[in-house]
């Protein structure tokens, strides 16, 4: 799904009206797609007390029609019109035939109506201000949108944004300082990039899409190189498992992982390769990283490896890898590696030094950290790859700052993608990835649960371990990308979001591919 700007947007709903679909249609079809949203948040709409925040816009329309619905349906709805709607105003009028109680703002100039509307309602719609709006909130605005701060002890109904929430800039995810923090946000056709956009994102709540009819083939959507991952788009790239298949139909992923001090995370990458459904996965680590993963890991073939004085893997172990690349399917380099000279060496002889690796590869963790030494590494490489960098190692990376790097994710994924030739998994809430050729993707999912160590290994070796499988690089970090994130999603939702653990999405992985194939 196309994740697009407020020019993007005007752009589709023109070329959809060109082929036969009209604006009022579209306005009815996210009315009434707000209005479904809204009656299952409130488990029902008979007897349930609704406010909508009228703006003056098309944006206030769509509110209108949602209110109809809801009184159509048993709801008590009042429009507070925050500021003045025009003089024929047919979405107002099939408002009021349908019982929408209207109080406008000018009306109330102590907000005292607005007080006690908001104190008595269940919940309460933002239609104030649509896409087309990015000047700062002012006067009466303000001090509408103000009544509705959460803050403790000071209970509010559920508040759901109509497409965005009212000071939130659409383009850039910048948020006016007296902007609407949502409960749910339900973006009308396409999402908006400054929703999936920080500090954007903290405004914005669940992340809803409504489709509103929008006609197909759109003129010009082939051209938006930034899009949303979908369940439906996952799903019909995950690998197929036919039933007269074979551990060797689902290929075979080499983990070189692990160190001293991290024996964890050659242990989460294994496994994640393992449970995402390779047939085969060999972790080659330190002797002291065998001695103990040996016992956790039974499904996973070992290949103890030589280790120096601070118990990383020996530079000289490269050769011996070498020797039997063509036998793997797929290579993941980095987790918990631990970052010297000569895990440097190990990587460089690996990935960078002829002849070129035969199977596509994943770098994560120190791997990236080795690469960083290594003058024009991008040139050197011989095979497909996969980064998957958090922010603070994209900086290294290419000599920015963490900030910078935040500031314009997408960009710095899309810009350093083309630049290196390799797919680019920029982590993170709402993780990026980039192809070589310009187009990005971005997950739907920011959950603080997946904030502890270890994660970005369970996302290392699930993408490696879809590679083994088959699938193409961008293919592998996409999926790996949606699966790891829908596995955290389940995790939070049975344990909450504070101290789960990495390996709880272990356990999750096979259940999430299971619950997006059916």
């Amino acid at each position: 799904m196309k994740i697009v700007t407020a020019a993007q947007m005007t752009a589709l709903e023109l070329a959809s009206e060109r082929q036969g679909v009209s604006t009022d249609t579209l306005m009815e079809n996210a009315g009434l797609a707000v209005a479904e949203v809204c009656r299952r948040l409130l488990g029902g709409s008979a007897g349930r007390r609704v406010l909508l925040l009228v703006g003056p816009g098309n944006n206030g329309a769509d509110g209108l029609v949602t209110g109809r619905h809801l009184s159509r349906w048993g709801a008590t709805s009042t429009a507070y019109v925050v500021r003045g709607r025009p003089d024929h105003d047919p979405k107002m009028e099939l408002a009021l035939q349908y019982g929408v109680s209207v109080v406008d703002a000018s009306d109330d100039p102590e907000l005292r109506d607005l007080d006690l509307l908001i104190s008595q309602s269940d919940l309460i719609v933002d239609s104030i201000l649509g896409t087309g709006r990015s000047r700062p909130l002012t006067g009466t605005v303000r001090q509408i949108v103000g009544r509705l701060d959460p803050s403790p002890g000071k209970p509010r109904p559920t508040v759901v944004a109509m497409d965005l929430p009212t000071g939130l800039n659409c383009d850039t995810g910048e948020v006016d300082p007296a902007g609407l923090t949502a409960d749910v946000t339900v973006a009308l056709g396409r999402p908006k990039i400054g929703l999936l956009t920080f500090p954007g994102v903290e405004h914005t709540g669940q992340l809803e899409i409504a489709d509103i009819g929008l006609a197909s083939d759109l003129e010009g959507e082939q051209d938006i190189d930034l899009e949303l991952l979908t369940p439906d788009w996952v799903r019909r790239r995950l690998p197929s498992r036919p039933l007269n298949s074979h551990k060797g139909t689902f290929g075979h992923a080499l983990v070189v992982a692990g160190s001293r001090n991290y024996v964890g995370a050659a242990y989460l990458a294994s496994q994640a390769a393992v449970r995402v459904g390779a047939g085969l996965t060999s972790l080659a680590s330190p002797t002291g990283v065998y001695s103990i993963a040996a016992g956790k890991l039974t499904e996973v073939i070992h290949l103890p490896l030589p280790e120096d004085a601070q118990g990383r893997i020996r530079s000289d172990a490269a050769q011996l890898l070498r020797k039997g690349l063509s036998k793997y399917s797929a290579l993941l380099i980095g987790c918990g590696l631990g970052w010297s000279p000569g895990t440097t060496r190990l990587l460089r002889c690996l990935l960078l030094e002829e002849p070129p690796c035969p199977i596509p590869a994943v770098i994560d963790a120190d791997g990236l950290n080795c690469l960083s030494t290594v003058d024009g590494w991008w040139r050197q490489l011989g095979a497909p790859v996969v980064l998957t960098p958090h922010p603070g190692e994209m900086a290294t990376l290419v000599g920015k700052s963490n900030a910078q790097v935040q500031r314009d994710r997408v960009g710095t994924a899309r810009e350093w993608s083309r630049h290196w030739g390799v797919t680019v998994v920029l982590k993170g809430a709402h993780t990026v990835i980039a192809e070589p050729s310009g187009l990005v993707r971005m997950a739907p999912f920011a959950n603080p649960g997946m904030a502890s160590g270890g994660t970005g290994d369970v996302l290392t070796g699930t993408i490696a371990g879809l590679m083994a499988q088959g699938l193409d690089t961008t293919a592998a970090a996409c999926c790996g990308v949606y699966l790891h994130g829908l596995a955290a999603e389940a995790t939070s939702a049975s344990m909450g979001n504070t101290g789960s653990l990495a390996s709880d999405l272990l356990h999750q992985i096979p259940g999430t591919i299971n619950q997006l194939r059916r």
